[in-house]
């Protein structure tokens, strides 16, 4: 099982495709804050509650200075259907060879209807504008976790 990270660990970068093959890096972001979560797939219920509370919030996050990056072991041609279909605004990227998963910690064994599993830990992490950890998220429940987010960062 991956590390998981701490505030103040540096943020592991990243480069992976967006929903349109387009490549996304955190790095890109700096000098904003940006909260990263990863999701195990896209088109499943609490997944898309998940992006859709995101897509909900995006512009209130923004305007506190966040930038919001959806990351599951998808490929882009499922996430643009998925942004299609549920009319998401948050930028999705996809990790199929799952090492930005392992490296956020975000991979590894978890519960699933009791059983002992290895997939994606439902995880967020907000990043700050020089690359740092400021918040780590695991375990966390699709429904009304955006939601926590807003009150725990004082938006």
């Amino acid at each position: 099982m991956s590390e998981r990270l701490k505030p103040g660990d540096t943020a592991p970068d990243f480069t992976l495709p967006d929903a349109d093959g387009n490549e996304i890096s955190l790095a890109s972001h700096q000098g904003r804050k940006v909260i990263v979560y990863f999701y195990p797939a896209a088109l499943t219920p609490g997944c898309t509650k998940q992006a859709c509370d995101f897509t909900d919030n995006l512009e209130l996050l923004a305007n506190a200075g966040y930038d919001v990056i959806g990351v599951s072991p998808d490929k882009p041609e499922k996430l643009a259907k998925f942004r299609e279909q549920e009319s998401l605004k948050v930028t999705l990227v996809g990790d199929p060879s799952k090492a930005t998963l392992e490296a956020y910690g975000a991979f590894g064994e978890k519960k699933l209807y009791g059983k002992t599993v290895t997939g994606v830990i439902r995880s967020t992490v907000v990043v700050d504008e020089k690359g740092l950890v400021e918040h780590a998220f695991y375990n966390v429940k699709a429904t009304g976790h955006v939601a926590k987010i807003i009150k725990d960062l004082g938006i």
